[in-house]
């Protein structure tokens, strides 16, 4: 039993490893992450591109403002107004990385800049040569492209403007004159640090409340595992109790879902299963009134179910016969149903007694009893006769208050080895006892109506005795010829 709870707590720890309840909170808590993730992604995305957008477009109005605002400058080659405009305009804001403004009268020649040395430059070396290619391409038009910057730009002379390989975006716009003629090209170099900083935020943002969402996800998914495995557990230690035995438990679940269902019709199995095993446990109790208990560890050693005929057992036993003197003149004299209830009492009486004394009853023969002393010695034999004898002086006593015949037995008592096992086929097996010890048991029976005498034992009894001083015995005969067997026996009485 110890080995069979021990491997079903194992089970249970194995089994805890690749729980219901982990395999639901591992899914839902990757479901969640993969939502939360693809959500917080999206809105990412979306604050970066609306920033970006923005960006954009402020920067494309203010390109077009300003060379709607220089036109006339340039087309007067008042280039120290705009080199002036271009100034303040870097001085008040600090996105500002550069502002380029290029003559195309002059083959794009940079006439107005800021920083200053990129004046008198035709490809400036602050973005690629493709950006400036696409940005003096313009033809009533304007362009935003997001690039990087080449070099560090300092402004004013000594202040870090922006590093090489910052981010940054520039719009270009043409300049046209009254007639709409593209006379030059303004380009503004706008930092993107404010737009990144914006986007890093928002991203955060995202992040946190995905991760919030993600714990409370997580809370609910054990929340809800709990909730679906509590029960499932509760069951699976009550199916534990009652493989251990305890078959009266049941599981204590109420809920009016599937789980509950289960839980009834687990307690439905339970009680079932209880109810057979009773039925089971007294069928073999039955059982056990016509095979007795010890006799089936001898035949049955592997179970009742496995009982096969030829099974067999040699063991040195004492073996106790016991009859009724003149039974059948006694049944003569009375009615099948008084002589039924006669043995019955009877029977019940002396069983008694061969139980007390550590004795099983092997067999009924009529009115005799064959019993059955597995004990080292034979001293619980000895001592079931002589209670046999009392018990039969009490029983007497009380047929004789009710006006009723009395009975005398006669017992027999020899000791040998003897084969014990069943015999048969496969649709009638019985438990037997066969040997020469048998059938010396029941002549020695036999002779105490020869003698007179009531328990008669064989010398083999007496030599077995453990302690022959406990009893009186006289030798009766010391060489008696019992019918079937050649060699002479000595006989001894047992006096009570």
């Amino acid at each position: 039993m110890l080995l069979k709870k021990s491997r079903i707590q194992n089970s249970m720890k194995r089994a805890s490893f690749r729980s219901i309840r982990i395999r639901i909170m591992t899914a839902t808590t990757l479901l969640i992450l993969v939502i939360v993730s693809a959500v917080v992604w999206r809105w990412a995305s979306n604050e970066s591109e609306l920033y970006r957008e923005q960006k954009w477009q402020e920067a494309q109005t203010l390109a077009v403002a300003l060379s709607n605002t220089w036109t006339n400058e340039l087309v007067d080659q008042n280039w120290s107004q705009i080199r002036l405009g271009i100034n303040l305009l870097l001085k008040s804001n600090s996105e500002f990385v550069y502002i380029l403004v290029s003559d195309a009268r002059l083959s794009n020649q940079i006439i107005a800049a800021l920083p200053e040395d990129f004046q008198e430059q035709y490809v400036p070396d602050v973005v690629s040569a493709d950006v400036t290619k696409a940005a003096l391409a313009l033809y009533n038009n304007s362009r935003v492209a997001e690039t990087f910057v080449l070099r560090n730009i300092e402004f004013p002379k000594g202040k870090l403007r922006a590093r090489r390989g910052e981010q940054i975006i520039e719009v270009a716009s043409d300049i046209r004159n009254t007639l709409g003629e593209r006379i030059g090209t303004l380009r503004i170099g706008l930092s993107l640090r404010r737009v990144n900083r914006a986007v890093n935020d928002a991203v955060n943002k995202a992040l946190l409340v995905g991760a919030l969402g993600w714990a409370f996800g997580l809370v609910g998914a054990y929340i809800l595992a709990n909730q679906l495995t509590h029960p499932l557990r509760r069951l699976q230690i009550s199916a534990a109790k009652i493989a251990a035995g305890d078959l009266q438990h049941r599981a204590d679940i109420r809920r009016a879902d599937e789980i509950g269902a289960l839980a009834v019709a687990f307690n439905d199995m339970a009680t079932a299963l209880q109810t057979s095993f009773s039925r089971l446990q007294r069928t073999l109790e039955s059982f056990e009134r016509f095979v007795p208990e010890k006799f089936l560890k001898v035949i049955a050693s592997d179970g009742i179910e496995n009982i096969q005929v030829g099974v067999a057992a040699t063991r040195t036993i004492t073996i106790l016969f016991a009859d009724i003197r003149g039974y059948t003149s006694m049944s003569e004299q009375m009615t099948p149903l008084e002589t039924f209830a006669l043995l019955n009492d009877y029977l019940a009486c002396m069983g008694q007694v061969i139980n007390d004394a550590g004795g099983f009853i092997d067999k009924y023969i009529g009115d005799a009893i064959m019993a059955l002393f597995e004990d080292e010695a034979t001293g619980s034999a000895l001592r079931a006769a002589l209670a046999m004898q009392q018990a039969l002086k009490t029983f007497n006593e009380e047929r004789q208050r009710k006006a009723q015949p009395t009975v005398n037995i006669g017992v027999g008592i020899h000791r040998g080895d003897v084969v014990m096992g069943t015999v048969g086929f496969t649709s009638r097996i019985e438990s037997t006892v066969i040997g020469d010890p048998v059938n010396v048991a029941a002549r020695v029976e036999g002779l105490t109506r020869k003698y007179n005498r009531t328990v008669l034992v064989t010398e083999s009894v007496v030599a077995a005795l453990k302690y022959p001083e406990d009893f009186e015995l006289r030798l009766v005969d010391d060489a008696v010829k019992v019918k079937g067997k050649d060699e002479p026996v000595a006989i001894y009485e047992l006096i009570g």
